[in-house]
């Protein structure tokens, strides 16, 4: 989950509601972080709205490091570090105030409107290569 090709960064706001009775953020927010980043990712790298992503999520790991202890923002370096035909691996890492909290990995299956596994579409393999080059060339 160390691979270095992630190329994208998102902010978001922890909020008090996000906070546990032990004072931190629950364990079960890091899973929302990463979605908040991923729908970014989509929106920003793939230019693809909410409604328009086609692709369930057939896996998530999260590896917790260190616990955030209050609200702030979180910032998450994300990418698409592999595809397969019809799935693609996206990684993760978390991190408030200079510190990496987590570390996450992905697994979608793009999918038709049946929900039936589809090939990830070329144009988004294309747009991932470039949105690497330009992080290289940054």
């Amino acid at each position: 989950m160390d691979d270095p090709d992630r190329h994208y960064e998102s902010t978001v706001e922890i909020r008090y509601s996000d906070l546990d009775t032990f004072g931190h953020v629950n364990n079960a927010v890091y899973a929302t972080l990463c979605e908040e980043a991923r729908v970014d990712y989509f929106r920003d790298v793939l230019d693809l709205g909410v409604h328009e992503i086609s692709f369930v999520v057939a896996r998530l790991e999260l590896d917790y490091r260190k616990a955030i202890p209050d609200v702030g923002d979180v910032t998450i370096v994300v990418g698409i570090t592999d595809f397969g035909r019809t799935s693609f691996t996206m990684g993760y890492e978390l991190r408030y105030a200079d510190d990496v909290v987590a570390t996450a990995e992905t697994v979608q299956v793009a999918v038709d409107e049946e929900g039936s596994p589809i090939e990830v579409p070329t144009e988004w393999r294309d747009q991932v290569a470039a949105a690497r080059t330009r992080a290289d060339d940054a």
